[in-house]
């Protein structure tokens, strides 16, 4: 059978990245409270293609996805892409995955249990060196301080979404991200809450007001006092409540 992935290509072109997007599969990642969890990861599965070669082999990076979706973890990415570099006759080979995490939260108050979900990503590469990067997207509650200044009664509040992208030189739970961003907010969001919950989160949040700048400076602050992180870029996204526009504020370790 004709093989025409393999024919050689003189157009002397090299491709940076080719391979699949999108393919959703069970996976199962590693959890600070039960071990381990069970969700389902959309991948993105990336490698590069040298100037001679017509094409690459699509289904061999599903068969390099058979073999490790069992266990996607920081420390075991570099050796998926040893594995998928391999396969596919690379020099450089991508991998992002995002799923949804399960956290188990109790409310402030009555003490009602549920399940918060964040949305989480592995990023990866390898090109001799590794290179790996975890995402973790949190959303919290955020009060106006401008309008509970200047307000006789109440201050707009509104949903927030932060992103934090940490580089990290030993493991960093995922949960440890969301207790630093929660803790940074005016207050969290939760799943399911009592009235007795409601009063105390709009109280409590009314008493902790916080700008896009200050929830991102908060966030670094305590980011900065981790010897475990190398890199942060930390962004917060507000849906105004009573704009109709978003504000954004971002905080990178190195930038100006």
């Amino acid at each position: 059978m004709r093989d025409v992935q393999n024919e050689r290509d003189r157009r002397n072109i090299r491709i940076n990245m080719v391979g699949i997007k999108s393919i959703k599969y069970p996976i199962i990642v590693m959890d600070r409270a039960f071990g381990n969890q069970q969700t389902v990861g959309t991948f993105d599965l990336f490698v590069d293609l040298p100037k001679d070669f017509r094409g690459t082999h699509m289904s061999r990076f599903v068969e390099v996805l058979e073999r490790h979706h069992k266990k996607i973890t920081p420390k075991n990415m570099e050796s998926i892409l040893e594995d998928m570099r391999q396969a596919l006759n690379a020099d450089v080979a991508h991998i992002e995955v995002e799923f949804p995490y399960f956290m188990r939260k109790k409310a402030p108050v009555s003490d009602s249990e549920s399940f918060s979900s964040f949305i989480c990503s592995f990023i990866s590469r390898k090109d001799g060196d590794f290179d790996f990067v975890l995402r973790v997207r949190v959303p919290v509650m955020t009060v106006c301080p401008c309008s509970k200044e200047i307000s006789d009664r109440g201050a707009h509040n509104q949903r927030a979404e932060v992103t934090v992208s940490v580089r990290m030189n030993s493991l960093i739970w995922i949960e440890e991200i969301i207790d630093i961003v929660e803790a940074s907010a005016s207050a969290p969001t939760y799943s399911l809450l009592k009235r007795e919950d409601e009063k105390y989160i709009t109280e409590h949040s009314y008493d902790k007001p916080r700008f896009v700048e200050d929830l991102s400076r908060e966030v670094v602050i305590k980011l900065n006092k981790d010897s475990r992180v190398d890199w942060y870029r930390v962004e917060v996204l507000s849906q105004e409540s009573i704009h109709n526009h978003e504000a954004y504020a971002c905080i990178e370790k190195g930038s100006r």
